[in-house]
């Protein structure tokens, strides 16, 4: 990146919990960050039928009072030609792009309850498409403007779920495929100065999060007590896309609290969030045949 100019990030599913809470840290850092989300408004997502707070355009609006510049575009990712519009603007009005962080996943109200996937609604399978299918979308329209700037970042916000089993089929292998499309397409990107990550967060401190765990108190509490907070992601996230050692990286899927150690980033007060590798597993390591 050439000195002296802005940065520019597009975090999708930002209205609200970690999409939001990503844009904010880098919006402090300075950067100029595209927003998607369904609706610009106030929108009408809930969780077990209390309202989520948070919408588009107070995501932008929070950005700017931050130091960055946020600018809002509603989008529905499960709609390709919106998708391909999204883009199509950020190359008017930026003309480049350093990081996309795919974020935006579909959350069904039944994802945390117990049972077995087929006692649970099928629109579960939706994280497929809103998730998985739209993160390749998102990537393959970003591309051009990532090759662009030089030195580039796409970053998927994943789980350890995509190693152990969390929250059912659905969602791991949304989660794990995450972590492929991650390898794989950095194999695409050798040499071209762009890197890929897949990013395993920790619990996160969100709305949602909160009101879960006033549903499943005890199952919740131990995880809460040590949990992560958006703009804690979002930091880690933009430690790496200016890290000068970013390509080594790529490919990879890496844990966020180690990345965060790495980098000397701490939740407010010092507290040092945990590594789950040891309760919840490694991420695993791709074989590097590769079959052209």
């Amino acid at each position: 990146m050439h000195a002296g100019t802005q940065q520019v990030a597009l975090v999708t599913g930002a209205s609200r919990g970690v999409g939001r809470g990503i844009a904010l840290a880098l919006g402090k850092a300075g950067m100029t960050v595209f927003v998607t989300g369904r609706a610009s408004g106030q929108g009408g997502s809930t969780l077990y039928g209390q309202a989520l707070e948070g919408d588009l355009q107070g995501t932008a609006e929070a950005i700017d009072a931050a130091g960055g510049r946020g600018i809002a575009v509603a989008c529905d990712h499960a709609d390709d030609e919106q998708v391909r519009e999204l883009f199509e603007r950020i190359e008017r009005e930026a003309g480049r792009l350093d990081l996309l962080v795919n974020n935006v996943a579909h959350v069904h109200d039944q994802l945390i309850e117990p049972g077995p996937f087929w006692q649970k609604p099928l629109s579960l399978v939706r994280i497929l498409d809103v998730g998985l299918r739209s993160a390749y979308v998102a990537s393959y329209h970003a591309a051009p403007l990532l090759l662009r700037s030089g030195h580039g970042l796409v970053c998927f916000t994943s789980s350890f779920g995509a190693g152990c089993y969390m929250h059912g089929p659905a969602y791991g292998a949304q989660k794990a495929g995450c972590d492929k499309l991650a390898a794989d397409m950095a194999v695409d990107f050798e040499g071209h100065g762009v890197s890929v990550v897949s990013l395993w967060l920790g619990p996160q401190l969100t709305e949602r999060m909160r009101i879960a765990g006033e549903r499943h108190g005890e199952q919740y509490r131990a995880f809460l007590e040590h949990a992560e907070t958006p703009g804690f992601t979002g930091q880690v996230i933009h430690a790496l896309l200016n890290d000068s050692q970013l390509a080594q990286f790529s490919g990879q899927t890496l844990i966020s609290a180690e990345v965060a150690a790495r980098y000397g980033i701490t939740e407010t007060g010092g507290r040092q969030p945990p590594s789950h590798r040891e309760m919840l597993g490694a991420p695993r390591v791709q074989h590097p045949a590769r079959v052209i």
